[in-house]
């Protein structure tokens, strides 16, 4: 499309398509005519694999969202994810010349002229874009059934977009159906956008989107005949996670329970076991534990700069900004919270900067730069210590967190029985055999359950939607944090929680304002630490 859009953030986007980018133009500009489209894909059928490989192409790129200068965190998804997990109070890290979540530590992330609120809203339409050119390219009408997968893959990345987006720049859906949220882009008005702009929709119609996409991938998906290369793409047990995920987000109980475990029926996953845990892992695709992923190749630009990439700046083994800025530590009190019979505690540091994880080669690296309760939950790529080569996978959904899902769903839905088996036969086989769940009210396994998402999906990007969906707040006092001007205690609901818009986005939207952006903010002011 040549007015792509969303309007200020997709001009890049034509840079990673070559070849299956305006798919649905000729040329002089002119819209291509179906039969022009079956012409096209039937004297070169690799394009429509193409469109659909673009969507996952934008997960990973580097420096296509800030184009004026070089920014090291402009690395594609996995820079929300080190940004949603910075902003919260589990992902400690110290606000030094190194570290390039500097901002998100001090929520000067969230001024609408920032680097990392321009990264957010591009690489997530950038996203879109993609998903719809597809759409647009393949329709929704073909009877060839590799193009209805490719279609369905592309609603369901759609989906998963447009739920991350909705928990960035507006609260739960509980509370505020009816409260702005972000503009809707499809192949259905992407034309009219330049001319006419898009609004913000309310919460309620963003999600009613994303549910309609997610609907038609499961309806698709599940007779596909064409099966997926590998975890990049997104399969059926990956849709109905998705699903999960938006139901458990809509407070939809009994579906998010019902969903998860559709999930876990029809996946060839399974978690990691103990075993597999007693050392540094998460770093492949291939491990059995991972649903849907992001797949890098050492030859990838992320990786080939050397230290814009995930690894650098969240790893512990390998080289990258993570050996000057000192890495990424969990809260103290969370991991003091975890039992000694838990094989994840050995996932990070305790306070001798010891885990029974690590052998004497791995203590080399640790001792040379880090300090207490640092992770080394990830391993470096394919296990090579000080490597440069910073190549490894980047995990998107995990079988356990289906389980937790699952659990979560039946005791919010009545069945607090049923979660309790879900969640001790969970924990007992896979993290620890002498788990016991004392929780016997909905609230209260509810509870029990987000501490252990904390724990299990602690450094995955996970940890920023149920503080929003839950209605949670950011209390770092007693975490550990080194500088005090990291240390907040933020309230629920607070304003400063939510990203604004982009102050380009605003600009280039004829349908926006600075009226219709979420509410300008000072950033939080640091509160003393328990026992200043």
């Amino acid at each position: 499309m040549k007015t792509k859009n969303i309007l200020s953030v997709l001009a890049v986007s034509a840079l990673v398509f070559t070849g299956c980018v305006d798919l649905d133009t000729i040329p002089e500009g002119n819209i291509v005519t179906s039969d022009q489209k079956d012409e096209i894909l039937e004297s070169d059928p690799s394009k429509a694999e193409a469109s659909v490989n673009a969507i996952y192409t934008q997960f990973s790129l580097f420096a296509t969202v800030i184009t004026e200068t070089e920014r090291h965190n402009d690395i594609g998804y996995p820079a929300l994810m080190l940004f949603m997990d910075t902003n919260g109070a589990d992902f400690l890290s110290d606000d030094n010349g190194y570290n390039w979540m500097g901002n998100s530590l001090t929520f000067d992330d969230r001024i609408f002229t920032s680097y990392e609120s321009r990264i957010n809203w591009g690489v997530l339409y950038n996203q879109i874009y993609a998903a719809n050119t597809v759409i647009s390219f393949l329709g929704e009408d073909s009877e060839n059934p590799d193009y209805q997968n490719y279609v369905a893959q592309a609603h369901a990345a759609r989906a998963f977009d447009y739920w991350v987006l909705a928990q960035l720049y507006q609260f739960n859906y509980t509370n505020h159906k009816s409260d702005p949220c972000v503009p809707i882009i499809t192949e259905k008005n992407a034309l009219t956008v330049t001319d006419e702009g898009c609004p913000r929709a309310t919460v309620e119609q963003v999600y009613a989107q994303m549910m309609e996409d997610i609907n038609k991938a499961i309806s698709v998906l599940e007779d596909s005949p064409l099966k997926r290369r590998d975890k990049r793409y997104i399969s059926v047990d990956v849709a109905y996670g998705i699903r999960a995920r938006i139901n458990l987000s809509m407070g939809n109980w009994a579906a998010a329970a019902e969903d998860a475990d559709k999930a876990i029926s029809l996946s060839s996953s399974s978690p990691y076991t103990i075993e597999q845990m007693k050392r540094p892992a998460f770093n492949s695709a291939d491990d059995n534990s991972w649903m849907w992923g992001i797949k890098i190749a050492e030859t990838d630009e992320v990786v080939t700069t050397g230290i814009c990439n995930f690894p650098s700046h969240m790893g512990s083994f390998n080289y990258g900004y993570c050996w000057y800025s000192g890495g990424r530590q969990i809260n103290k009190m969370l991991f003091e919270s975890i039992p000694a019979t838990d094989v994840r505690k050995g996932w990070w540091l305790d306070e001798n900067t010891q885990s029974p994880n690590l052998n004497e080669d791995d203590m080399e690296v640790i001792n040379t730069y880090y300090g207490p309760y640092t992770q080394v939950k990830y391993a470096p790529y394919k296990g090579e210590l000080w490597t440069s080569t910073n190549a490894s996978d980047i995990p998107l959904m995990r079988i356990e967190e289906m389980y937790l899902i699952k659990a979560e769903g039946q005791a919010m839905s009545g069945n607090v029985a049923g979660a309790k088996t879900t969640l001790e036969s969970f924990i007992q086989e896979y993290r620890d055999p002498e788990f016991t769940c004392k929780a016997t009210s909905p609230q209260d396994m509810q509870e029990e359950i987000y501490h252990q998402r904390r724990i299990e999906l602690w450094g995955e990007g996970m940890s920023w939607f149920d503080i929003m969906r839950l209605n949670k707040g950011v209390d770092r006092r007693g975490a550990g944090y080194p500088n005090a001007s990291s240390i907040f205690n933020i309230q629920p609901g607070d304003p400063i929680l939510l990203w604004r818009l982009p102050e380009k986005e605003i600009q280039a939207n004829k349908a926006l304002s600075n009226n219709d952006n979420n509410k300008a903010t000072p950033i939080p002011s640091p509160v003393p630490d328990f026992g200043e």
